[in-house]
């Protein structure tokens, strides 16, 4: 397996930890605990602080994406420099695409750094929520990035059956419907 193509394998493991951690922070953010479902889940389930889950799988995937980025390089056939992703717009292949995807990256990290007790108690709860919001742009980016890429780097065009870019276009949907909810839930409670 070629390193460009490790790189891409473990991005779209963190598109999908990062689509599962939205996910997860729409139900904290919506009162889950009230649902019907999670009320039928067994206690073993219920006992799991969804928070913890929720920050962790976060540290992960930021984790993730940081070795996605900084591997692709390291192969000679991406013709990819540090300093591409420094300045991504000037990235051999696909720049704008690539742009997004640091974009999404540095989203991500603000959102993780603004999330630490120390600079959230800093901030105060009102601003960490408006920081919070870049989440769902975030995830945007990230599926854009994810599905415009070419994986190998080649500057091909979409294969939009391709399985890589269905894994893609599974999370897209998952994220429009959570973000869906989530703007009914907001809009029903207010």
């Amino acid at each position: 397996m070629e390193t460009i193509d490790i790189a891409g394998s473990i991005g779209l493991i963190a598109m999908v930890l990062l689509t599962v951690n939205i996910m997860m922070g729409i139900g904290i953010s919506t009162s889950y605990k009230k649902t019907a479902l999670w009320q039928r889940l067994p206690s073993k389930v219920k006992a799991i602080k969804l928070i913890d889950v929720h920050n962790y799988t976060a540290y992960i995937a930021l984790g993730l994406v940081l070795v996605h980025f900084l591997i692709i390089p390291l192969d000679p056939s991406s013709k990819f420099t540090y300093t591409h992703l420094i300045q991504p717009w000037t990235a051999p292949h696909q720049a704008l695409f690539v742009t997004i995807g640091v974009i999404s990256f540095l989203a991500l990290l603000v959102v993780i750094i603004t999330t630490q007790k120390v600079i959230k108690n800093k901030i105060g709860t009102r601003t960490w929520r408006n920081i919070h919001v870049i989440s769902y742009g975030t995830g945007l980016l990230f599926i854009v990035h994810g599905l415009v890429m070419d994986p190998l780097l080649k500057d091909r065009p979409i294969d939009f059956i391709d399985p890589e870019k269905l894994l893609v276009e599974i999370c897209a949907l998952l994220l429009i419907i959570a973000f869906v909810f989530r703007f009914q839930y907001k809009r029903n409670n207010k």
